[in-house]
């Protein structure tokens, strides 16, 4: 686990934000039940060993996310163009955990009280070890990798700390996902704009 921290001045101004009821994917499994991991096509998942607790607070770069329940049900948001109600505000960032099947680039849609709405991009790395391809934090790893039927030593899964940025001055009221199954979210947070 790098980029760790406890507090910092930015997670003061950082809510975490629930997305329970978007979660549809498993991709976290235990050691003893590998076969409930479904990340990608192969089911292979992340070994919660090496991740947080689930429901956590954890803070990667000094922001703050909510971990999802691990092996506990879904853990993540396998996208589909899911919208996701914020609470409404002034934001500078959207901060996402999350992992990609693949190096991915994506759109996704800012809805703004003012009825506009503005197309930014989300960039993940891959979650097969390699290095951040769109300057991510590696937020978490997973040292092994988990197959269905068995534990792979020496395939390690990577979980991104990425951020996409909200540029309009307006006050934000959703965020709609890209319907990307490649990319998986695993949680959201805001960081408010200073005043």
């Amino acid at each position: 686990m790098t980029g760790i921290s406890v507090s910092s001045a930015r997670g003061r101004l950082c809510d975490p934000v629930d997305i329970s009821d978007h979660r549809n994917n498993t991709a976290i499994s235990a050691a003893t039940e590998t076969r409930a991991g479904a990340f990608n096509v192969w089911r292979n998942s992340f070994a919660a060993e090496y991740l947080p607790a689930g429901q956590s607070l954890v803070h990667v770069d000094g922001v703050p996310f909510e971990f999802p329940p691990v092996c506990d049900g879904p853990d993540n948001v396998r996208c589909a163009g899911q919208f996701i109600r914020v609470p409404v505000g002034r934001y500078d960032w959207i901060h996402v955990l999350a992992a990609s099947e693949r190096r991915c680039e994506d759109t996704v849609e800012l809805n703004f009280a003012d009825s506009s709405v503005d197309a930014e991009s989300l960039r993940i790395s891959d979650f097969w070890a390699a290095p951040a391809w769109f300057g991510e934090v590696r937020a978490f790893e997973s040292l092994v990798m988990h197959y269905p039927h068995h534990v792979q030593r020496g395939i390690p899964a990577v979980m991104w700390a990425q951020r996409v940025p909200v540029t309009r001055r307006a006050d934000l009221t959703g965020i709609l996902l890209p319907r990307n199954v490649a990319v998986h979210v695993f949680a959201v947070t805001l960081q408010r704009t200073e005043l």
